[in-house]
């Protein structure tokens, strides 16, 4: 934001308070700059000093657990050009950015730290077990596919539910809540932009799905649920798996 200029003395006749016995010499109070003559202000009171479209573009990246190249090519543009200012507000909030360009996201990271005394601003949000299951399946697809060469992975609805539904147990409720928390469990990963609807109950798997699932953590998964296939398909998430 550009300085604040000195405004001039108020005219006679323009209803300011003026103290009129006052020498010539004394020096006039100088008053708040008004919102409309400040043309870098956003609203009143506004003492920030990044311009209002990468104020915009920090805010998504504190709402949004990322933010896609895909989908916001603008936004990604901006905080290309603006990384290390938009980084520098992030770390004032003891929040780090992490930019993929290979991949094309980015997302933040809560601050911990054993050294400084790091109040936590975010909050983990942990996927349901519905959740977790789904992100295995797809991930597995996604692996398979791109390692055979194939440019995307798609998968349709009813073949994540036939997979999926296999780790249920009749104690986690009727069938039909079942397909309920597996469909949630899609549209939750399609509003993040880990899979992409492109016709009705047809998924495209984004790149984003390595960066929620590396292969270790997906090792890690697999081996548990070979365990729960053995034993009780019912049993917990392991904590700790995923964010």
């Amino acid at each position: 934001m550009s300085d604040v200029e000195t405004p001039a003395a108020p005219a006679a006749g323009t209803g300011a308070d003026v103290d009129d016995t006052r020498e010539p010499s004394t020096p006039v109070f100088i008053s708040p700059v008004a919102m409309e003559n400040d043309p870098d202000a956003l609203f009143a009171g506004d003492r920030g000093t990044l311009d209002a479209e990468v104020r915009r573009v920090l805010v998504r990246i504190l709402q949004r657990r990322f933010l896609l190249a895909e989908n916001s090519p603008a936004e990604w543009k901006l905080l290309l050009e603006h990384q290390q200012m938009i980084e520098s507000r992030l770390n004032d909030l003891f929040v780090r950015l992490v930019v993929d360009h290979a991949r094309g996201v980015a997302y933040k990271e809560q601050v911990r730290s054993d050294e400084v005394d790091v109040p936590i601003l975010l909050k983990d949000e942990a996927y349901s077990r519905a959740e977790t299951l789904v992100l295995v399946y797809l991930r597995t697809v996604f692996q398979r596919e791109t390692t055979a060469g194939t440019a995307s992975a798609r998968v349709d609805v009813e073949e994540v539910e036939q997979t999926v539904l296999t780790y249920f147990a009749e104690s986690d409720g009727t069938r039909a809540s079942q397909q309920r928390a597996v469909r949630t469990a899609i549209a939750r990963l399609d509003r993040e932009g880990i899979i992409e609807e492109e016709s009705e109950g047809r998924y495209r798997i984004g790149p984003l799905i390595e960066v929620v699932l590396s292969a270790d953590v997906l090792r890690d998964l697999q081996r548990w649920l070979d365990e729960q296939t053995e034993s009780s398909p019912a049993a917990d998430t392991p904590e700790g798996v995923l964010p």
